[in-house]
């Protein structure tokens, strides 16, 4: 028998960290791209891409930047490419309000899904305030802006990754937007753990995570991110739960405690795991008639094309 395929995300560099913390950490889009073809060839299904700013390395969604990106992996490999809509904590992404607190941009954040090339794209379907320092930033995704993401997601044929921090997020938030059909099944729901910045985000133990899973919505499948060393843990619980995951440099910056990583050798160690396991890599058929326009529960589909 064949074995079971399992779909490895790469994360390569997120919203959050910089070069200081980990000089491994990929920026630019040459980098970037150099570091997801690496991780291809390791094993990675898909790229969950963030963008940063030529001019200081801080947070963008620029479609011109998330363009340049996407083409240079394109031309490299058929990772499927997943942009965010998320952005990050900095740069052209956040502006003080009148009371103190900030905010991140929801004008900035949408423009994420106007690159070329976006196969995917994340769909964070929370309200949180995230603290760094002294600095408390307000994301607020309502309803409406949830909707209106998804919306615009299915009129571009971008399929969403559902972001969920909370069971609130998973049975309120996630659930309404389906019910309204503005998703298809399988629903693609990615479990964030361990974001200890966001208020409402839920640590990561084994329970949590079962908890999070029992409470999937009918027709989804679903992947497992965690932050910092929760990272290795929650991965694998999550391949032995039937469920896919996430490793890269955005949610974890260390290989060992005082062992700095790489996304190549966070991806290995992964796909080490999974094989030992008995799952292999999710690889991307082109043009399948058989299942073209649809994610099937062994995949993720790209704009035409699928992970199998």
């Amino acid at each position: 028998m064949s074995a079971e395929k399992v779909i490895v995300t790469i994360a390569p560099t997120g919203g959050m960290a910089n070069k200081h913390q980990n000089p491994h950490l990929p920026t630019q889009p040459e980098e970037i791209a150099e570091d997801v073809y690496r991780c291809y060839n390791a094993g990675a299904s898909v790229a969950a891409l963030h963008a940063r700013r030529a001019s200081d390395d801080e947070a963008t969604c620029d479609p011109n930047v998330y363009g340049r990106i996407n083409e240079l992996i394109r031309d490299r490999c058929d990772i499927v490419l997943n942009n965010s809509t998320g952005g990050g904590i900095n740069g052209d992404m956040v502006h003080q309000l009148n009371n103190g607190l900030w905010e991140i941009n929801f004008e900035e954040r949408v423009k994420g899904m106007e690159a070329p090339g976006a196969e995917m794209c994340t769909l964070d379907a929370q309200t949180i305030c995230a603290s760094f320092g002294d600095k408390e930033i307000l994301v607020p995704t309502t309803p409406r802006r949830t909707r209106q993401l998804a919306t615009m997601m299915k009129q571009r044929g971008i399929k969403p990754e559902w972001e969920v921090f909370s069971l609130e997020d998973l049975v309120q938030d996630v659930s309404r937007m389906i019910a309204e059909n503005l998703d298809t099944p399988p629903y693609f729901v990615n479990i964030v753990l361990g974001v200890n910045a966001f208020q409402g985000a839920l640590p990561y133990t084994p329970k949590i995570l079962q908890l999070m899973v029992d409470h999937l919505p009918a027709g989804a499948i679903f992947n497992v991110s965690a932050i910092g060393s929760a990272q290795l843990p929650a991965t694998t619980q999550a391949l032995l739960l039937g469920g896919h995951v996430r490793v890269g440099l955005e949610d974890n910056l260390y290989y060992a405690k005082g062992d700095l990583a790489t996304n190549v050798r966070l991806m290995e160690r992964m796909l080490r795991i999974a094989r030992e396991l008995g799952f292999e890599p999710a690889t991307r058929v082109v043009g399948s008639q058989r299942l073209h326009g649809e994610l099937v529960a062994d995949g993720v589909l790209g704009q035409t094309s699928v992970l199998i």
